[in-house]
């Protein structure tokens, strides 16, 4: 679908494109520093998770089938010094970008890469950044220009429409799919309006604003609400009507990111959604706003003939078959978040859709499920009522305990709720997972509990501070407490941004032997 310019031209979108695939490189860059100066101590050889062991799990399981169910590098070596090379790659290529090498051969050797990471980081690299990172990469490739050298912007030239089209799609269901989930889910918060009473304080990691965004008056919570839904599941549409509706789009959806980034950390998640968002913006728009120079219409012709013309059909099948395997992952995740015993049309419609999933897409999801470049999404689907924490304490005779501290998320009442995105800290924010639901979490909180009772230095180095000092405890506990944000009058008072309540011990004392004996062997 084709929009139109006002004059009988479609739109150009040269400029959003240049600038897109920059932002993409600096986001990578991002998030490979940021995982860079946390591997070690959540997946080295010494770390939480070990990859070496995890890949020699895989090896004991599997034949070699195991090279496209877990697609890594890391299989040609699993050491630390490849995870250093895997980072390094990462940032290089990810400088590259940035500066317009190479952005096609680029852009799928960042995708390699931080696939390989992510297969290798197990729960710390899970989250839906990180697959969107993927897909809007591996999307990126349609649009990318040929060459090598760097293209000036004002030699930029319009991106494929195919590949346009396959980044707006990608922008649609994410958004879409963010904002259905919400009633779709039947959360009562979400329907009756007040899910934000709970959200700035019991979402993974707060910052100091979320606290005056929690004592907004409650219309103006209902109003962000409303707000919201109306950003992700009505603007999308947007894209397929005049060229305003793609400026609209941007503009919502860059006033929602930039929104839930002042009062939350979640990584480059808002960075990356606008990044999408430029390429919605036309080059008309760009010139009228005299931020940008106009493309010249000079630029570098692209190439004609019969190899054009082929390698078009090519792109415009792999776009059709990326877009109908994306469907398939929307529709799932659509039917499988409604509730089993939710009646009436949406719960008929979601059940015969669950049935019949396994017979159509089961086999092609399957398939394509380990390379995390086609997913589905749905961001707060539930909201948490209530806030638990874990705290950690140690001791060396068993009756005077220390807390260890961790870098980000709450734990001292005092401590004002720091502001830590585009930096992702994976450890803190798996322990906000860990406290809603600990068994689940088991296999790697055992890792953690391992190394502060060897005193593991990289593992110790993702906190805060030691208490002991480089001197391990002998004794390692699990507390579970209760936090919420303080009233004003507390804070006042007391000086305290989180006001907590300990709800009992999650373990017994716990030493080093205790631990190797859950080791699986």
């Amino acid at each position: 679908m084709a929009h139109s310019d006002g004059t009988g031209r479609a739109p150009s979108y040269a400029v959003g494109s240049w600038l897109l695939l920059r932002l993409l490189g600096l986001i990578y860059l991002i998030a490979c520093v940021s995982l860079w100066v946390q591997l070690h101590g959540l997946i080295g050889f010494d770390g939480i998770l070990p990859v070496a062991d995890y890949l020699d799990l895989i090896r004991d399981h599997t034949g070699p089938d195991r090279y496209w169910r877990v697609p890594t590098l890391l299989w040609i070596a699993d050491g630390d010094t490849a995870l250093h090379i895997l980072c390094a790659a990462g940032s290089l290529l990810a400088l590259a970008l940035t500066a317009g090498l190479a952005p096609r051969t680029v852009l799928f050797l960042l995708w390699a890469c931080y696939l390989s990471l992510a297969q290798a980081g197990q729960v710390f690299l899970g989250f839906q950044w990180d697959t969107l990172l993927l897909e809007t990469s591996f999307c990126a490739l349609f649009i990318a220009p040929r060459g090598w050298r760097p293209v000036r912007l004002r030699h930029a030239t319009p991106p494929p429409a195919c590949g346009r089209w396959l980044l707006w799609l990608l922008l649609f269901k994410l958004l879409v799919l963010s904002g259905a989930v919400k009633p779709l889910s039947f959360d009562e918060t979400w329907l009756q309006l007040t899910a934000l009473e709970y959200h700035y304080w019991t979402q993974p990691l707060p910052n100091g604003l979320a606290w005056y965004a929690h004592g907004l008056p409650s219309p103006m919570h209902q109003l962000s609400i409303v707000v919201t839904y109306a950003v992700e599941i009505v603007l999308p549409f947007g894209i397929f009507v005049a060229r305003w509706g793609p400026r609209w789009l941007a503009a919502g959806t860059f006033f929602l990111m930039s929104a839930i980034a002042w009062t939350g950390n979640f990584g480059f998640f808002n960075l990356l959604a606008v990044a999408l968002c430029l390429l919605l913006i036309d080059d008309a728009l760009w010139r009228r706003l005299r931020f940008l120079p106009t493309p010249a219409a000079g630029g570098p012709a692209a190439p004609t003939g019969r190899p054009a013309r082929w390698r078009g059909w090519f792109a415009a099948v792999c776009v059709a078959s990326l877009i109908g395997a994306s469907a398939l992952t929307a529709v799932r995740e659509l039917a499988f978040t409604v509730p089993p015993d939710a009646g009436g049309i949406v719960g008929t419609a979601a059940t015969k859709i669950r049935g019949l999933l396994p017979q159509v897409a089961d086999p092609l999801l399957r398939a394509i499920q380990p390379y995390r470049t086609i997913n589905g999404y749905g961001l707060f689907r539930s909201m948490t009522q209530a806030r638990p924490e874990i705290v950690i304490e140690g001791s060396r005779d068993g009756r005077n305990w220390k807390e260890y501290a961790f870098r980000w998320k709450p734990g001292d009442p005092a401590r004002r709720p720091p502001f830590v995105a585009p930096h992702m800290p994976r450890l803190d924010w798996q322990m906000w997972f860990a406290a809603l639901d600990p068994p689940r979490a088991l296999p790697w909180l055992t890792g953690l509990l391992r190394g502060l009772l060897r005193g593991t230095p990289r593992i110790v180095a993702l906190l805060a501070s030691d208490p002991f000092h480089g001197e391990p405890p002998r004794y390692v506990r699990l507390l579970r407490y209760d936090y919420r944000f303080a009233t004003p009058a507390e804070r006042r008072q007391r000086g305290v941004w989180w006001v907590r309540e300990p709800t009992g011990a999650l373990t017994r004392p716990l030493t080093l032997a205790d631990i190797e004996a859950r080791r699986p062997r």
